[in-house]
């Protein structure tokens, strides 16, 4: 044995016996020791996995038996519970969670109800001082680019550009031009324009919004020629006088987009030198006599970053044509007058029927509003990221606008209408339908109904003459039905509730009157054939009324079902809109006749059927002849909208 084998002490449990394990182990390779050691190391570790296993099989068990549950009595502290969530000072919410969770059954009715008298009497913590943003701040949070607004009136309308402008100004430098329609009808709305600027301008000052040094304005006027009547300046006098001092233009021409266009070339090299915002602001009342330059106008404006806003009428619903209140003097008489205007319509072409009411309760439906400016401008707005200001409505019924807003008119280029036209029957036919050209509609006649019926002849004469229009009113119906009928095929097709509310109106319109036509027709040549008898003695009328009764063959009741039919999913589908209110007009009265009789007062030198001309009194035939002078002054002066 060696000297290091000698060293190494022995066990005295092996020392007794003949070298025991440790010998063993002394004469044992070395990949033997390593295979002992590693085996080892593989037992220890399945022994620590066995014992967490375990463990945690009785802790899952621990849990499971009822019995061996503890009843703890927990304590919700009250600040804990009212400053959880957000209003914790540590932002967590672990002791009442752990409350939550571990509560016994009889504690819980406990929390249940300071829970409750927590929610019940919140508390709102309302700061001692509050930061209130300044005016300008507030403003430019108003994106309504791209709109139209009903700002209450001219002066509504001028707040509302001034809370743009002043948007505009706290993102940089901005020019303003004032483009201003020198027609006659916008001599009172100039006026109210001239007197607020400088309020405008002031309320700009005062904003702090460096509105002295960054805003500089022009004025530009417009009629059948362009006249830039005020370079860009600064000077807010100045810029209200170059407004007041606008004259009117007798011509009735607006060429609106002319002056926009003259505008760029005049203003654009300032915009570009100062890096400034530029916004045109159009005060007009009509669409424009030059809107053959719409598109050139909205792709110069897009392009050069310039916003344009109009002040200006809602166009007449469907129509091209509305009506201005106007005043005017001659030789020192005023006269007033509603007086015929290009409003209109709202879309690039007029989609309403240009068909006429034949009751008396429908009158003045001619000049409704659309509740949107017309086309062209709106477009322009629309594009150039600008809004359109309705600072006068019509007369009669107005719309909400909440409403309104999904009956929007389509502002895409014309092309793109065109292009919809063209793979949509219904809504080519809707259009064709509403074409004055197509159809010449100021000619569709209204018939009367109210017959002088003193004697047979005299009724027989009447009729004769009320039934010469109805060949044209024949013809006119015959043609807009068959018009309208080839697009029902793509009703369902249509993509908008615009699109379907406009079909569905002009279909109803048309199918109800030709059933009054024939009705109408039907009843005149039975009594021309068979005059009535009158009951009460005395009365010498016969008067056309509407009845529930539908006159004529089956056909014809089969035509008055449709037309009730489309008339009544207008109402129902597009409630509180132009087109459901038309629709319950045109259904305000049934679609049949019935005869009335009556009583008139009759001329005595008629009596006789002759034509001399009623005699009146001398101061009534004066009074009547000083009438007739002055309607035919007002006539021969009546100006150029």
């Amino acid at each position: 044995m060696s000297a290091i084998q000698a060293n190494i002490p022995l066990p005295a449990e092996d020392a007794e016996g003949q070298g025991g394990i440790w010998e063993m182990l002394y004469d044992m390779p070395a990949w033997g020791i390593s295979l002992l050691v590693h085996v080892g190391i593989i037992i220890a570790l399945m022994s620590i996995t066995w014992v967490i296993e375990t463990r945690a099989e009785m802790e899952l068990t621990s849990v499971i038996e009822p019995e061996e549950l503890l009843q703890e009595e927990y304590v919700i502290d009250t600040e804990v519970t009212e400053n959880i969530g957000s209003l914790s000072d540590n932002n967590i919410a672990s002791p009442s969670m752990a409350a939550a969770q571990n509560s016994g059954v009889d504690n819980h009715r406990e929390d249940q109800q300071r829970i409750d008298e927590i929610v019940t009497e919140a508390r709102v913590l309302v700061p001692e001082s509050m930061t209130t943003p300044n005016e300008a701040e507030m403003m430019s949070a108003i994106d309504l680019t791209g709109t139209t607004e009903h700002p209450g009136g001219t002066d509504g309308a001028i707040d509302r550009i001034s809370q743009e402008i002043a948007t505009s100004l706290r993102q940089r430098k901005t020019l303003v031009v004032w483009l201003m329609d020198e027609s006659l009808s916008m001599e009172g709305r100039r006026e109210a324009i001239s007197k607020r600027i400088q309020d405008v301008y002031k309320q700009l000052g005062a904003l702090d919004v460096g509105a002295e040094e960054a805003l500089r304005s022009g004025v530009v006027g417009y009629g059948s020629e362009v006249h830039v009547l005020q370079e860009l300046t600064s000077d807010v006098p100045t810029l209200v006088q170059a407004v007041a001092s606008i004259k009117n233009d007798k011509s009735g021409k607006e060429m609106v987009f002319t002056a926009v266009n003259t505008a760029l070339k005049e203003f654009l090299p300032h915009q570009r030198k100062m890096r400034a915002n530029m916004m045109f602001i159009l005060v007009t009342d009509e669409r424009g006599d030059d809107f053959n330059l719409l598109e050139d106008t909205v792709r110069k404006c897009s392009k050069e970053g310039v916003r344009c806003y109009c002040v200006g009428n809602a166009s007449v619903f469907g129509r091209e044509k509305g009506y201005i209140r106007t005043k005017w003097e001659v030789d020192g008489e005023t006269f007033e007058e509603d007086l015929p205007a290009d409003m209109g319509p709202e879309t690039i072409r007029a989609e309403g029927l240009q068909l006429p009411f034949w009751t008396t309760r429908a009158r003045g439906l001619d000049r409704m509003s659309s509740g949107y400016g017309p086309y062209t401008l709106s477009r322009l707005c629309a594009e150039t990221g600008g809004v359109f200001f309705i600072a006068e409505d019509s007369r009669g019924r107005s719309w909400d606008p909440g409403i309104m807003r999904k009956y929007q008119p389509d502002y895409r280029p014309q092309k793109d209408y065109e292009r919809q036209l063209a793979t949509n029957q219904a809504k080519y036919s809707l259009v064709a339908a509403a074409a004055k050209e197509l159809f010449n509609t100021d000619s569709v006649p209204i018939p009367q109904l109210t017959f002088q019926a003193d004697t047979d002849n005299v009724l027989r004469q009447q009729i004769t003459e009320a039934q010469k229009p109805l060949a044209t009113l024949d013809h006119f119906l015959e043609k807009l039905a068959s018009v309208l009928e080839a697009g029902e095929k793509d009703r369902s097709k249509l993509d908008s509730d615009r699109w379907r509310a406009g079909y569905d109106l002009a279909m109803g319109r048309a199918l109800a009157m030709r059933v009054r036509a024939f009705g109408y027709n039907a009843m005149l040549a039975e009594m021309k054939s068979v005059p009535k008898t009158f009951e009460k003695p005395g009365n010498n009328q016969w008067v056309l009324a509407p009845s529930e009764k539908v006159n004529g063959s089956a056909t014809v009741r089969q035509l008055n079902k449709k037309a009730v039919e489309y008339l009544t999913r207008v109402i129902d589908e597009h409630s509180g809109t132009p087109w459901a209110f038309l629709a319950s007009v045109e259904l305000g009265d049934p679609l049949g006749w019935e005869w009335k009789e009556g009583k008139m007062a009759i001329a005595a030198n008629n009596m006789g059927g002759g034509n001399d001309r009623p005699q009146f009194a001398p101061e009534e035939e004066a009074k009547r002849a000083e009438q007739r002078k002055r309607q035919q002054k007002m006539a021969a002066s009546r100006p150029n909208l």
